[in-house]
């Protein structure tokens, strides 16, 4: 049997590796050197042909050497990690989708009961194949984003890629030490991302505070792993799962606590009201690279948590946690739009954004009927599509004007059409507009929900206005009206950038259309998590009738 996953998570690993490996060359430090470098970094985000401009002043300054290599190799592993994937994908037996497929099991630390146990069913393999999309997509994008570096970037993109094999192993490990492990280790490349490739003078602050809140999380999710070695004397997931297993007969004191353990580090990862305010920070101080993978990947680790561990670990202890979940995503979803209307900087207006939406996708896991599960495992997916897309723009944006003030555009759809137009998809996208890949998953949290209880779901649709007003009115202040002086040669996308961004756009278009396939992967999986709870629910039941009759 071909190891696909083991596979999926060395490749990357092996790519950071060797770019790791490459000969550490210094540039020359003076000013004229970074100046060219930064001069050239901005002709390349507005035309196709700057990067042999750019070359050669690297070539006589010594570090492009390296820095163009790295390059290369971090776009030809990520490409052959997606080659990979998909054709593990294509092997996938969609019929048994909601059982673990791909299954290596593994002694790690014996002595411990640890494993290096990985699998995936159809909610955990669309997230892999979200994040495998999108990392060669960023290469791409940041190609000339960190020219102006010492190392031209070079420690960008090895970030980039250790970062790929860790989030690929966090949503495939199967053992739950494996899976702390991963949820860990992504804090260290994303620390160095924000702090040393982030922009402005609070990047560091921000890499900071990310890091903290996250320790915190993860400090207290280490607890609960403990505790339920303890109790479940395994760290297997499928043991754990087990509805004769030791875990599943635990007191259901101590279950709620364990659960509240591992719910708290998720929903600081998601992030919810109210710990999510390092989410704004981080992505406000970082490269439209590294805040698509913040926003589009690392932060599904969190609901992909609560789905995954939260629910199928702990069934019996979940009605105690419905209400206040669903309260607190309410919040989320008004909070994060309503401040997301009055921003004034573009990247945390799209992570504000982004606070409101992961508010519908734990609505939707919290709701426990099928349509919303499955409309909040979607939704992951969709939304790493459409925000990723919307990033991106927002860095071109950034990359030619040097601000990312809303107030310092306007006009841009009269200079730069295709990336107006690129612009207004996406952001329809972020609004769940009909016909655009959001849209379905949205439509079945709210379907879901409606049918868990009508209230949350009535609640719920004020995120859908505040919605349209954040996204059309950022549109109308940047893309329409007259053209400042400054913007008046603003130039359109390159060839690379439409390479970056095209992508994802025929995505949110094609399973906004049909999201069919999509669905039939997610779907049995998310009916072994329903059926789980609603028999929990019935032997609680029958106990409680049990104990009355006594």
């Amino acid at each position: 049997m071909i190891p696909w996953l083991t596979l999926a998570i060395a490749l990357p690993a092996v790519g950071a590796a060797v770019i790791w490996a490459l000969p550490r060359v210094k540039a020359p430090a003076s000013a004229d050197t970074a100046a060219q470098a930064g001069a050239s970094a901005r002709a390349d985000a507005g035309s196709g042909t700057a990067t042999a401009t750019r070359s050669r002043p690297a070539a006589t300054g010594g570090a492009a050497a390296p820095a163009e290599t790295a390059k290369r190799l971090a776009l030809g592993f990520s490409v052959a990690t997606l080659l990979l994937v998909a054709a593990m994908a294509l092997n996938f037996d969609t019929s048994g989708a909601g059982g673990l497929q791909f299954e290596e099991v593994y002694p790690w630390i014996p002595y411990f009961g640890v494993h290096f146990a990985v699998g995936v069913d159809g909610i955990s393999l669309v997230l892999v194949l979200m994040s495998v999309v999108l990392v060669p997509l960023v290469v791409l994008a940041a190609w000339n984003e960190h020219s102006d570096r010492e190392d031209g970037g070079r420690g960008y993109f090895a970030l980039v890629l250790a970062l790929e094999a860790m989030m690929i192993g966090v949503f495939a490990a199967t053992d739950v030490f494996l899976f702390y492990v991963f949820f860990e280790a992504m804090l260290i490349p994303v620390y160095f991302m924000i702090g040393r490739y982030g922009r402005g003078a609070d990047s560091a602050r921000a890499a900071m505070k990310f890091l903290l809140y996250s320790l915190a999380g993860g400090l207290i999710m280490l607890v609960a792993v403990i505790g339920v070695y303890v109790v479940g004397g395994t760290f297997l997931w499928t043991e754990l799962t087990d509805p004769g297993g030791a875990l599943a007969a635990v007191d259901p004191a101590t279950a709620r606590w364990l659960f509240l353990g591992f719910f708290i580090a998720f929903a600081i990862k998601a992030p919810m009201w109210p710990v999510h305010t390092w989410l704004p920070t981080a992505a406000g101080s970082s490269s439209p690279g590294t805040a698509v993978l913040l926003v589009g990947v690392l932060d599904k680790v969190g609901t992909y948590g609560m789905l995954r561990y939260c629910l199928e670990m702990f069934p019996a202890a979940v009605s105690w946690f419905v209400w206040p979940v669903v309260g607190l995503s309410l919040v989320s979803i008004v909070y994060g739009a309503i401040l997301a209307i009055g921003q004034s900087d573009m990247m945390r207006l799209v992570a504000y954004t982004s606070v409101s939406h992961f508010g519908f996708i734990t609505l939707g896991i919290f709701a426990l009927t099928q349509q919303a599960q499955a409309g909040a495992a979607l939704y992951m997916v969709n939304h790493g599509f459409a925000t990723g897309a919307l990033f991106l723009v927002v860095g071109f944006l950034i990359a030619r004007r040097g601000s990312s003030r809303i107030e310092d555009y306007g006009g841009v759809q009269k200079v730069a059409p295709k990336l107006a137009g690129v612009f207004l998809v996406t952001g329809l996208a972020g609004l769940a507009l009909p016909g655009l890949a959001p849209f379905v998953s949205e439509f079945l949290v709210f379907v879901g929900v409606y049918a868990f209880n009508p209230v949350p779901a009535v609640i719920a649709t004020a995120g859908v206005v505040l919605a349209a007003l954040y996204i059309l009115w950022m549109y109308q202040r940047t893309m329409t009206g007259p053209t400042p002086e400054g913007l008046s040669g603003l130039p359109d996308l390159s060839g690379r950038e439409m390479w970056a961004v095209a992508p994802l756009v025929a995505l949110i278009i094609a399973f906004g259309v049909y999201p069919q396939p999509m669905l039939n992967v997610i779907n049995p999986a998310v009916e072994r998590t329903v059926e789980a709870e609603a028999d929990t629910a019935v032997a609680v039941t029958d106990g409680d009738a049990e104990g009355d009759e006594e």
